[in-house]
């Protein structure tokens, strides 16, 4: 423990023993590799890795044909991530937004967007994920070029895509007037087994910049919680 605020000229001495702000960063994510890496043994830590480079080939092969895919090696391999370039999806009026946000209808979060590449997903699939799940989410993003194709081609106009006015909420779904020219199932059950099993989101679209450059806090007001 490190009982100082930071380096320099005018440091404040912490009297408490945090280490928060110290050279040493923070303690509290210390214990989680440390576990991680006892409970796995060598042996673990081994297997560990080789799986999650196979996951991430396995996924990076099956989308080859659909996505191009940055930084393989000669052997078109990669390592335990793989990143997508949707950078040219822009020059038909939609962006890598887009994809995040339809995967949202599939019940996925969001990969890793424009880092370290702009325009682009990185998809790290790590150990955990079993082959079932690898290929769900494969699955979702295939279909999901199929819908980036139909922009491309015109068959769909940008503003009429399910991608565009993704993700589709249950309020949207059950909501009395659908004002898209595809159909409710189209937008909310894209793939047949979302109809057994689908996590819905809470929020449909959002405008990212607004959020991110206004704070709105639904917390109560400092006023509120003086009293």
């Amino acid at each position: 423990v490190v009982p100082v605020s930071g380096e320099g000229d005018n440091v404040k001495v912490k009297e408490n023993g945090q280490i928060a702000a110290a050279p040493f960063g923070s303690a509290g994510i210390l214990p989680i590799p440390w576990m991680y890496i006892n409970m796995c043994g060598g042996e673990g830590l081994l297997a560990s890795s080789r799986t999650a480079i196979l996951n991430a080939n396995y996924m990076a092969t099956r989308l080859d044909k659909y996505y191009k895919i940055l930084f393989r090696n000669e052997n078109r391999m990669c390592a335990h991530e793989f990143i997508l370039d949707l950078s040219h999806l822009k020059d038909h009026g939609l962006s890598e937004d887009d994809v995040a946000k339809r995967l949202a209808d599939y019940g996925f979060h969001a990969p890793t967007m424009s880092w370290p590449v702009h325009g682009t997903i990185m998809i790290e699939p790590t150990e955990s994920e079993c082959k079932a799940e690898c290929d769900r989410l494969v699955d979702a993003l295939i279909t999901i070029h199929g819908e980036i194709q139909d922009v491309i081609d015109g068959k769909v106009g940008v503003n009429d895509s399910p991608l565009h006015n993704a993700p589709h909420t249950s309020e949207m779904v059950t909501a009395a007037e659908w004002k898209f020219p595809y159909s409710r199932e189209t937008g909310a059950f894209p793939a047949k087994w979302l109809k057994e099993n689908k996590f819905w989101p809470t929020v449909s679209r959002v405008d990212n910049v607004y959020g991110d450059r206004n704070l709105v806090c639904s917390c109560p007001t400092v006023e509120e919680l003086m009293e």
